[in-house]
């Protein structure tokens, strides 16, 4: 059945089906006519059935003419109000058929019982016509008067209050129509309510949904956006990065801006360690372009995770790309860290004669660090002289003031090593004025040996 038959036959029905229907309609409010006269009734019979059975609106329309110009009472006036707005409907005058049903009500002549159903279809054209306005407004009357919306129904007030703004009106009955369907209802139906959950602000109900639609569907991608989306919005981007971290492991993001932002993620959330392995793993397969600027990048989250050994090889390849000087100080660094210290000059001379570096004093302190670890104690001073900084001049200081305390100690040695003789010599000058024969065998040369441990502490007091 096609919208117009549908309207023309609900806007008659109930009206006068045959003459002498005062019993099945009840009076208006204001009329006390239940019937028609044998005449008028006639006439009606025939407009009646030419609309509805003959399909013919203009020969009901011919007959409808000759009742308007009869003389008839209240309850005639309602059943050709009603019948010429059927006829209009027909006809795609919707506008005169909703004039013609609102006159009838108006002026009292559709009963109480009828008014619901008269509601409900002038609701119905005013929709069909995208009235929205007027169609909420004669849902709501239809709504009032005892109507009772099915599970479309339901639908329809849904949309229209959602297109007028209204958006918790519009929740409300989409809620219903999602009771009814259940957890198997039209996927139509759960993006309605999220969209409407999301513009009321109802986050919880819509993670909910998101949820159970996600189960069904765990490689629809917008699902797990949306789902990321909403914890951004929210400023929980833990939650956010657990989302993106467990469609990275789904295999969902393949793309190099995708898996680069996992790379980042893991890197904010303080885990470098792991960043670096699947930046590393992403670039291997090739899904991660090997640029300089990525290669620097992996380096720096594996020195940060202290990851040095790993970090070198990536230094290196990065260095070669581009004779970087800042990469191999980089170089340089990490093998002074990791305390290879040959490796470390090497590479930070390599650095320094490349260029680019921005400290140009902090390599040659690491030169002159590496070199004083192998005891080269003339080369280290030269490396931190030209260093020419403050840490330089600190490491010259610390190995002038070594030196000085190595001297002082060896001083000390001598001087103690004078004493010590000369407590020997007292001992064996006291025995021998004893008369002792039998003194100690050193005896004999402690003269010789102090005069030498004396003339040496002198030469060292001289130096």
């Amino acid at each position: 059945m096609g919208f117009k038959t549908f309207l023309r036959s609900a806007v008659v029905v109930g009206a006068v089906s045959v003459m002498g229907a005062g019993a099945a309609m009840a009076q208006g409010a204001n009329c006390e006519a239940t019937e028609f006269s044998s005449k008028t009734g006639e006439i009606y019979l025939k407009a009646e059935t030419e609309l509805l059975q003959n399909e013919n609106p203009q020969a009901a329309l011919n007959a409808l003419n000759q009742l308007r110009n009869s003389d008839l009472n209240c309850y005639e006036q309602g059943a050709v109000l009603k019948l010429g707005a059927a006829i209009k409907i027909e006809a795609g005058d919707y506008n005169g058929a909703v004039r013609d049903l609102e006159s009838a009500i108006n002026q009292g002549y559709i009963p109480a019982s009828e008014r619901k159903n008269t509601y409900y279809n002038i609701f119905q054209i005013y929709l069909s016509q995208n009235n929205l306005e007027k169609a909420l407004e004669y849902s709501q009357k239809w709504v009032q008067a005892g109507g009772e919306p099915d599970r479309d129904g339901k639908w329809q007030l849904a949309v229209v209050n959602q297109k007028l703004g209204n958006n918790q009106e519009a929740l409300r009955w989409a809620e219903q129509v999602f009771r009814e369907d259940g957890a198997g209802a039209d996927r139509q139906v759960y993006d309605f309510l999220i969209y409407l959950y999301d513009e009321t602000g109802q986050r919880a109900k819509k993670a909910e949904l998101l949820e159970t639609l996600l189960a069904r569907n765990p490689n629809e991608r917008r699902l797990w956006d949306a789902i990321a989306g909403d914890y951004f919005a929210g400023e929980q981007e833990r939650k956010a990065f657990e989302v993106q971290k467990a469609m990275y492991l789904g295999g969902i993001l393949q793309k190099e801006d995708e898996i680069m932002r996992i790379v980042n993620f893991y890197n904010r959330f303080n885990v470098p360690y792991r960043a670096a392995q699947i930046l590393e793993k992403e670039m291997n397969s090739g899904r991660v372009s090997k640029t300089y600027e990525r290669m620097e990048l992996l380096a720096n989250l594996y020195q940060v995770a202290r990851e040095f050994d790993k970090a070198i090889p990536v230094i290196e390849e990065a260095a070669r790309m581009n004779n970087s000087g800042a990469m191999y100080e980089r170089l340089g660094r990490s093998h002074a860290e990791l305390q290879n210290w040959a490796k470390a000059e090497e590479a930070l001379t390599r650095a320094l004669n490349a260029g680019g570096v921005e400290d140009r004093g902090l390599a040659w302190v690491l030169i002159g660090q590496s070199r004083y670890e192998r005891d080269d104690r003339a080369g280290a001073r030269e490396a931190f002289s030209n260093a020419n900084n403050r840490a330089g001049r600190g490491w010259l200081d610390f190995m002038r003031s070594e030196e000085q305390t190595e001297v002082a100690l060896v001083r000390f040695e001598a001087q103690s090593l004078v004493q010590d003789l000369e407590n020997e010599k007292r001992r064996c000058d006291q025995l021998e004025v004893l008369g002792e024969e039998n003194a100690p065998e050193a005896c004999g040369t402690v003269d010789e040996r102090l005069s030498e441990a004396r003339e040496e502490f002198q030469a060292l007091t001289n130096s």
